[in-house]
């Protein structure tokens, strides 16, 4: 049936999507009823994926400015200075509804729709991490049918993500995974890019001059993604989710590694006045979008768009999320100059449209009005909603963590934790991916608490983490949410970086419902509380909301990456213990604090030895982390330190465990003192801590500067070689051949992922 036959009706519109109001709001701007094609347009303009009509009012509460801001939220990517006429264009985004339906390609146009938003600024993309979330993998977790899905899943991401990213050229440097049950029927990709671009090479996606062509290129249209960002990405999962396959897109990162080189090239010609990558809603967000940001309009002719599928409607081409293709306006009379590039990189590139004086989208099939709708109110003027809020119902008959014995070993213990998939290694994950292709990586996967990365021309280079903790925001969001910016701010410190600027990637269920918002809005207040007192600024980010399987949430999980800056490269921290002898000192913002059982059950040793998630999560002391930051960096660039490394999963025995895994074959002896219970002092994971080692030599000089930040300094054992050994009050709490402890770390991920339904090793 073509699209003109179709009947528009209220019934039509709630199968897209849109609510009775939200119609009629439709016909008040058009001032008639919409058409097939124009339902569509608005069903995936107005959608939760493309308008943030639920999160728009909260989101104006993060701290969005800043002397190194160049660019905030409301472009494809934030930009802030790094100086030397530089600066990084750095964004994180989701695909987690389609890595769901099928995990490959979901999780790789996730990383293509990224990059796309990176190099649309005319930045080189230079970096990637993922941030990621599965279900349980382990036997005995949950049934053995979801179990064997979430490792296909696991399985499926992280090869999506490899294949893209590999075959484009740039390096996939960190990140991090989190197992819990929540997530087992939806999966969480949320994915981070970084760019480098001078300063006057900067563009973005705002129409400028009536009569100025409009250039579609790169791949051809065809029907994948159809209602990917309306349907698939705005409403919860449902039994005919796996039926949405067509929905998820098809990505070719040999394509899109053409259209960089070719997008870039043209930008330099002079003759590109605006670039808006065709990301969610295709064609239908990149022209209306561009329009409304310049106050224009723009008339396109779809007989003109390259497709590879005979036969499309206008409504399919204009929702159609096919990859790897941009929307470009160039200056009138240089068009050739912007063809000529394409052409010789082999890509389509078509005059498609112009820019108009109307402040219209005109979309035109065979010169016959598909569409005709206002631009501004289209793009900007869509609803905007205060959802209700409400707390949930606290939990009755709460169980907490019964401390052991004093004077326990706890050996056995602390091996069972080493091999709990969130603390074990994820060498199996990062191992394939290329994280030194372009040369610049110099803290890669596995070396540090944050990926380093050289930024060419210059001594400078610049840090990157991201964390969240969706265990700790379902306990309390506002905490919860503050320790995701503390941890990441923490990690980029540890590696010797100053946190300069942050983007987030916000995780929820249905915002229909009360306690979801509720949620929401808890986690913006700690992030904003979070980032106003460690003066790092949010340039953009994400929301992603219907994170629900048949009316069950997952965890509320914010993610924050923290981009930080470094002025000397050769400066960069890993977290490897360098040499026998070096003294292992813990820098700790809050000496006297310590954790109670409320907070030590929601940790991650009371969910793998005692089965318990409960409590609260750690307190959070912003003004102790913001110290702690300082002395990092501060010792880190007067060359003080051997190593750092942060305390957070795990805790403190995990910590210093980690540091010597990464080290070559050394091992720790450490002694520690105090009132805490013996499990809350090794396996606590309050913050505003961090381990780090030194030389003799140092060792006066470290002191000295971290009494500047007001830091106590506990020195707490040597570096050395062979046994493993941690003492509690002068008993022996844990003990064993570091190897052995290593294996147990080393092996846990891979052995899971390769256990098939019976139990076997395949």
């Amino acid at each position: 049936m073509l699209d003109t036959e179709i009947k528009v009706t209220l019934e039509l519109a709630a199968e897209h999507g849109l609510s009775a109001e939200e119609y009629a709001r439709i016909q008040k701007i058009l001032g008639r009823d919409p058409n097939f094609t124009e339902l569509g347009i608005f069903s995936v303009m107005w959608s939760e994926h493309c308008s943030y009509k639920s999160s728009k009012v909260h989101l104006r509460r993060l701290p969005t400015r800043g002397p190194q801001v160049l660019q905030g939220p409301g472009e494809n990517a934030g930009v802030v200075d790094i100086g030397d006429g530089l600066t990084a264009a750095f964004k994180m985004e989701s695909h987690n509804h389609p890595s769901y339906v099928e995990p490959f390609q979901g999780a790789a146009t996730g990383v293509g729709g990224i990059l796309r938003d990176i190099f649309t600024m005319g930045a080189r993309p230079i970096a990637v991490l993922d941030s990621l979330r599965f279900g349980p993998i382990g036997s005995g977790t949950t049934d053995e049918e979801t179990v064997a899905r979430n490792r296909r899943i696991v399985d499926g991401v992280v090869r999506g993500i490899a294949h893209y990213g590999n075959c484009f050229g740039v390096p996939t440097v960190g990140g991090e995974v989190q197992f819990e049950a929540g997530y087992s029927a939806n999966p969480l990709v949320n994915v981070l890019a970084l760019g480098i671009a001078k300063k006057e090479d900067l563009f973005f996606a705002k129409a400028r001059g009536a009569g100025n062509p409009v250039i579609y290129v790169g791949a051809k249209t065809g029907r994948d993604g159809i209602h990917g960002a309306s349907l698939l990405a705005s409403a919860e999962f449902t039994e005919e989710s796996q039926q949405k396959r067509p929905n998820v897109q098809v990505g070719d990162p040999f394509m899109e590694k053409l259209l960089l080189e070719a997008c870039l090239e043209a930008m330099q010609t002079g003759a590109v006045v605006a670039i808006q990558d065709m990301g969610a809603a295709g064609l239908t967000s990149s022209s209306c979008e561009m329009a409304s940001r310049g106050g224009l309009g723009i008339e396109i002719e779809l007989a003109r768009v390259p497709q590879r599928e005979p036969g499309m409607t206008p409504y399919e081409m204009m929702l159609s999320e096919s990859q790897e293709r941009m929307l470009l306006v160039a200056e009138r009379g240089r068009e050739q100059e912007v063809l000529r590039v394409f052409a010789k990189w082999g890509l389509d590139a078509v005059e498609i449209g112009r820019v108009t004086e109307d402040g219209l989208v005109r979309v035109l099939h065979h010169g016959k009005i598909a569409a005709e709708i206002p631009a501004h109110p289209l793009a900007e003027e869509g609803p905007v909603y205060q959802r209700p809020l409400a707390a949930p119902a606290p939990v009755a008959n709460e169980r907490l963590v019964e401390f052991g014995a004093a004077g326990a070993d706890l050996t056995d213990n602390f091996r069972k934790l080493l091999a709990a998939p969130a603390i074990a290694s994820k060498h199996w994950i990062w191992e394939q991916y290329d994280y030194m292709v372009r040369t610049n990586t110099l803290e890669g996967p596995g070396a540090g608490d944050a990926a380093v990365v050289r930024v060419k021309g210059t001594k400078r280079a610049l840090a990157l983490a991201s964390d969240g903790n969706g265990r700790w925001s379902r306990l309390d969001p506002f905490v919860g949410a503050q320790l995701a910016v503390t941890e990441a701010a923490r990690n980029v410190a540890c590696s010797g970086a100053k946190p300069w600027a942050a983007t987030n990637c916000l995780n929820f269920g249905s915002p229909e419902k009360p306690e979801v918002m509720w949620q929401f809005s808890r986690a913006i207040d700690g992030i904003a509380a979070a980032c106003i007192a460690l003066e790092i600024p949010i340039t953009g980010g994400n929301v992603s909301f219907y994170n629900e399987t048949l009316g069950r949430s997952i965890d509320p999980t914010p993610v924050l990456g923290v981009l930080g800056i470094m002025e000397d490269a050769s400066r960069a921290l890993g977290m490897a213990f360098r040499a026998e002898g070096d003294v292992i000192l813990l820098l700790d913002g809050l000496a006297s604090a310590e954790t109670s059982r409320r907070e030590f059950s929601s940790s991650e040793y009371a969910r793998t030895i005692h089965g318990i998630v409960a409590g609260a999560p750690p307190a959070v002391n912003l003004s102790a982390e913001k110290k702690l930051i300082a002395a990092l960096v501060a010792l880190a660039g007067e060359g003080k330190l051997q190593s750092a490394h942060d305390v957070s999963d795990g805790g403190l025995a995990v910590t210093l465990a980690e540091s010597c895994f990464a080290s070559d074959g050394l091992s720790a002896r450490v002694s520690l003192a105090g009132k805490e219970p013996d499990e809350a002092a090794l396996f606590g994971e309050r913050g505003a801590r961090a381990v780090v080692s030194v030389t003799s030599e140092n060792l006066a000089a470290v002191r000295r500067i971290a009494a500047q930040y007001e830091l106590a300094v506990l020195e707490i054992g040597r570096v050395s070689r062979g046994e493993f050994r941690i003492e509690l009050n002068g008993r022996i709490a844990i003990s064993s051949d570091t190897p052995s402890l290593a294996d147990a770390w080393n092996g846990a991920l891979e052995k899971l992922l390769s256990t098939n339904r019976l139990g076997k090793t395949e």
